[in-house]
């Protein structure tokens, strides 16, 4: 298979969009894995809202599970890129082995972890005795799938990186393709409900992880899976890498965490598990959002990364221009979306009028800010594509900070639905925050890596 894209030398406005598109696109359909099994067991007859209550408990936590390919995956792909522009060959495969272990010791160890702990965590999150046993069962039965979901996400990244990003695409979409083939099957033909779901979902993430790993094994990458050259110093300098978008993931979770909880908290007369369903559903939407969003900004870091590597500053600079274009071009795309087809989708999940008329209301209130969202993540992204996590990791951080500020202090004043609002509030100061950063940080590192090529080269 020939490279499908030369990152070093070819038109870079071309380049951005033949890397973000299809990252974008295998984004967008891996939400499938989510949206098809939520709008399935919306629709189980007689207990789907309370089902989808329980799966929407789990949610969160299925994804923080999930985030673990993302600290090790996006922290050493970016190295991985940085080393392939340096021409250092050796030191890229020796990365990728020391991931490769990194992600299966840590499926290993999340699996027997999160068996143990999983009532009282679910019980925590927001489950109610009404939903923990659809939770628990569709966590429980997701768990057996960890190491496929772990190695099919976080080695992808490693194909995306070396330029083959149809391939990374293709992984995604085969996964969810079978995702969306299965679930019927297993919820309705089976008979098996929320079990069925995870069920599908684990078949089809084994499906994508064959693919991958056959692919990063093969002969058509320059560098593939090999095994051996073993560091701890290496595998902390990854962790660190990936601690940026790990705690990203990590975080907005804890948030839909927190949302569930305090929407627990506050729901009085029983409108707790209708909102914490709403709040599924507005998650579910919020996925579409997001997920391709970072697969443009997460998926084009191998750009950035790599004529960093190579000292060709002028490259990046102008590569982050197209991305953020990219970015804010989408947001507006799905801001219109959630004002005129929120209604559409909600009704995918419910055919309750009370929760499909508040999911809709709650849809357009977390989507007011969703433009300046855009250049939020590319920015922070950029930084981790280029090991600049002194500034990505406070950035992510304080956007967080300011969510959860409103979230906890809103309801005591306005009740339980005001929470929504706080997606609104740090989707304004984030980006704004991150602006300032930018435009007084990035001017500096890109003359500091010119100055140090400069030096060595002499």
């Amino acid at each position: 298979m020939a490279m499908e894209n030369n990152l070093g030398r070819d038109n870079i406005k071309k380049l951005v969009w033949r890397i973000a598109l299809p990252s974008m696109l295998a984004q967008f359909v891996s939400v499938l894995y989510s949206i098809v099994d939520r709008m399935y067991i919306g629709n189980i007859s007689g207990v789907g809202d309370v089902a989808l209550a329980g799966v929407g408990v789990c949610g969160p936590v299925v994804t923080m599970v999930g985030s673990v390919a993302f600290l090790v995956g996006v922290g050493g792909s970016p190295l991985m890129s940085i080393r392939m522009g340096e021409q250092k060959m050796a030191e890229a495969k020796k990365i990728l082995a020391n991931c490769f272990l990194m992600l299966c010791i840590l499926a290993a160890l999340l699996t027997v972890v999160m068996i143990v702990i999983r009532r009282p965590m679910l019980m925590l999150f927001g489950a109610s005795a009404a939903t923990y046993p659809y939770a628990d069962t569709y966590f429980t039965t997701y768990l057996a799938g960890t190491v496929f979901a772990l190695l099919a996400t976080g080695m992808n990244q490693f194909i995306i990186c070396q330029g083959f990003a149809k391939v990374g695409m293709m992984s995604v979409m085969l996964g969810a393709l079978l995702n969306i083939v299965l679930d019927p099957v297993f919820i309705f033909a089976f008979r098996m409900g929320v079990r069925g779901a995870a069920i599908a979902t684990v078949i089809s993430q084994i499906g994508s992880c064959i693919f991958v790993l056959k692919f990063l094994f093969g002969k058509t990458v320059p560098v593939k899976i090999t095994f051996g050259g073993y560091s701890l110093r290496l595998m902390g300098k990854i962790l660190v890498m990936g601690f940026t978008p790990f705690i990203i993931i990590a975080i907005d979770n804890v948030m839909i965490i927190a949302m569930n909880s305090v929407l627990a908290h506050y729901g009085t007369g029983g409108q707790g598990d209708l909102l914490i369903t709403c709040a599924t559903i507005v998650q579910s939407f919020m996925l579409i959002v997001t997920m391709p969003l970072g697969g443009i900004s997460g998926g084009t870091q191998t750009i950035l990364a790599y004529n960093y590597g190579a000292g060709q500053t002028k490259r990046v600079l102008t590569a982050q221009k197209y991305i953020v274009l990219l970015c804010v071009g989408y947001m507006v795309l799905m801001f219109a979306v959630a004002r005129l087809f929120g209604g559409a989708f909600v009704s995918l999940f419910t055919s309750n009028e009370a929760i499909a008329e508040k999911a809709v209301w709650a849809i357009r209130i977390c989507t007011m800010a969703l433009i300046p969202l855009g250049v939020q993540y590319e920015i922070v992204d950029g930084f981790t594509a280029l090991g600049q996590v002194r500034y990505s990791l406070p950035l992510s951080f304080f956007r967080k900070l300011v969510y959860f500020v409103p979230l906890f202090i809103l309801p005591i004043f306005f009740g339980a639905e005001s929470v929504f609002f706080a997606e609104t509030i740090s989707d304004v100061a984030g980006p704004l925050a991150s602006v300032i950063v930018y435009c007084l940080a990035m001017p500096k590192i890109m003359k500091k890596r010119e100055t140090m090529l400069a030096a060595t080269h002499e």
